[in-house]
Parts: C-alpha cells; structure tokens; sequence
C-alpha cells in the first residue's frame, strides 16, 4: 500500500507540471486548433518537415550523449564575459536607419522603416523551464535588461524551444510589445502567459502578415517544437521580414535543406541573412547546421550579407563555443562571403557596404 501511495503522488505530481506549471506553455485555442488540423504540414497529430527528417536516437547514442554532456568540453564556455558594445535606447529609437544588433544566440533587435522588432527575446539567466539550472548565459546578465528597452512594435518567435521562447522574457514584455508574430501553435503558450489574443497572429508557412507597411513571411525550417511533453503541437518557422529599403531573412533553427533555396527563389535577394550557426552535433544533422552548411544556406537564400546567430550566449552542444564562428569565417573567406560579425550590441546597418569583421573573440582567454 505505501508503493501504491507514492506512485499514486508521483503521477498526480507529474500531471499537474505538465497541465499547469506556467513555463510549458498553454494549449491552443477552438480557432487555433481549426487552423492547425487544416494545415498541410500537420499530419497524424504533429506537424511535419517537408522533408524526411529522422530524430530517433538509439540507447546507445543516448547513453553516449549523456556521458559527453557530463564529461563537458573545457572550451565549451568563454572563461570571461564577452565584450558587449554599452546599449543607448534613446539612440536606437531616434536613429532612422535600419539596423539589427545581436544580443547573443538568436535573440536580435531590430529596426526596420521605423518599426521596433524584438526576434526570439531571451533575456533570463537559464535557457530552461525553470529559473535555477539548465543551459546558464556566459555573461551575468544580457545586453540590456527588458526595462531598458524602449517600447517595441513586433516580437516576432521562431519556434517554441526554451532557448526561442522564453517565459519570464514574454511576461515581462507583454506590456511594451503591440504585435506578437509566431508560428501556428505558438500562441497558446503566450496567452496562457498573459497576453492578449487580440495582439497575436498565428501564421502557417507561406502565410503572410503585415504591421505598419512591413510584411512578415513564414517560411519553412528544417527542425521540431515541443516544450515539456508535448512535441510537434505546434510549428517552427524562419521568417522573411520586408520593408520599404530591406529585405531581410531570419532562419531560426533548422537543419539544412532545400526550402532555403525555394525561399531565395521566392523571396531574395536578402540585403541580411541572419543564419543559424550554432550548437550542432553530428546526431543532430537533420535539426542543426554545421557552420559550413550555414554559409551555403546563405548562399541559397541569395543573401548580400550574413551575420552567424545561435552562438555566444548558451552552450547546448559540445563543440567550442568559438567553433561555430571560426568555421563560418573560415568557409566565408574561402567562397567570398560577406560575412558581419559583430560584437554583442554593436550596431550593423542593414544595406550599407561597410559592417563589422573584426575577429573579436579571438582575444578571449582561451
């Protein structure tokens, strides 16, 4: 009786986390349930890549996996913060050129014909569910903190990963942000967190949306969603973002594929490529690139400039964190790439010839 009676706990616990600890995200709506059993992407209960793309891992990969994240790589982490360019609101907000900064990994601030856009904010401490442990920011705190941020007009998500979608960052937005733009599925996790459905649009790919003389895309990536249990209940997304001067492409996590070369052919040329280059593994291939496969991905979206995003901020796989980059510039130099690599916070004007190339981390105690 008394196993009965723990093991009787022990679900009655696990259900209520799933149900109703906050940070998993909600479910979708009547309407938007509707539209996801439409779609053509979803079948048999999940959506789907256009292509094949196998994720079944065997014990033996398991094992092996959880005995190298334990082991750990001792250049896994930068041993001091990385330098940050100082964050001016007011300047960002006064200036009219279009412009993007890189605040680490995927999470980008940018302004384009004057719109204010926030692209997967992640501004906690842990890229996890909970607020204690998990993948831990190199730096003690992020770029800006959100109360330094100046009101923003579009967050635009690209799929609903912990290290995309964060929950402590959505609820303290959710006061300063006009427009919420996510993948079909997402938006149950923000209004669970909050936010008014009115302030949401739930876009499939090839959808469009558009916000004050901007329009937003969503166009395939190559990966998976899910948070706690559930996985594949809702989509993953890059996004094309056009203004009236720029045109700009947002790859959010993907493996490589075709559909960048369909999304060039549709959409580019891009005067920026904001390009998935980090946290990959060989296990990983279908779901993440290797930097190599990002610079041609670039390349197939017909990209002008790329800046390497996914890197600098988390250590989710076990590679160097200055691998990622090393490797993009080296591919970038030896096909003529135009490649920015900016500082974390420092300004790159989208369109302009001139943009940062310095090798920064490369003065970083190794």
């Amino acid at each position: 009786m008394k196993y009965v009676i723990i093991l009787f706990v022990l679900v009655l616990v696990i259900f209520l986390v799933v149900n109703y600890y906050p940070p998993l995200g909600g479910k979708s709506s009547a309407d938007s349930k509707r539209r996801i059993h439409e779609s053509a992407n979803f079948i048999d209960g999940k959506f789907h890549n256009q292509i094949p793309t196998s994720m079944d891992y065997s014990l033996k990969d398991t094992a092996g996996a959880l005995y190298d994240t334990i082991k750990g790589n001792p250049n896994g982490r930068p041993k001091v913060t990385l330098p940050m360019e100082i964050f001016d609101a007011k300047a960002f907000s006064d200036s009219t050129e279009d412009q993007v900064m890189w605040f680490g990994h995927s999470t980008l601030l940018m302004k384009v014909s004057g719109v204010k856009l926030l692209l997967d904010p992640v501004f906690s401490k842990y890229a996890s569910p909970v607020a204690f442990a998990g993948p831990k920011r190199y730096s003690n705190k992020p770029l800006a903190q959100i109360e330094d941020l100046p009101d923003i007009d579009v967050v635009l998500i690209s799929h609903d990963h912990y290290d995309h979608l964060d929950y402590e960052s959505i609820r303290k937005l959710k006061g300063k942000v006009k427009q919420f733009i996510v993948p079909l599925g997402v938006a149950g996790h923000l209004t669970k967190w909050g936010v008014d459905p009115s302030q949401i649009k739930e876009l499939d790919w090839w959808e469009e949306a558009s916000y004050q003389g901007l329009t937003f895309v969503s166009t395939p990536a190559r990966h998976f969603s899910g948070r706690g249990v559930r996985s594949g209940s809702s989509l993953w997304s890059s996004w094309v973002i056009q203004g009236k001067q720029s045109n700009v492409y947002f790859s959010g996590d993907s493996g490589y594929g075709p559909h960048f070369k369909e999304i060039g052919d549709k959409y580019g040329p891009f005067d920026l490529a904001l390009i998935e280059t980090g946290q990959y593994d060989v296990k990983w291939a279908n779901i993440h690139m290797v930097p190599e496969e990002s610079v041609q991905a670039y390349q197939d979206v017909k990209g002008k400039v790329m800046i390497p995003i996914h890197w600098g901020a988390f250590t989710l796989a076990l590679h160097s964190w200055t691998d990622p980059i090393e490797r993009a510039k080296a591919a970038a130099d030896k096909l003529g790439v135009a490649l920015a690599t900016p500082k974390i916070g420092e300004k790159v004007i989208i369109g302009s010839s001139g943009f940062p190339t310095s090798s920064w981390w490369e003065s970083i105690e190794k």
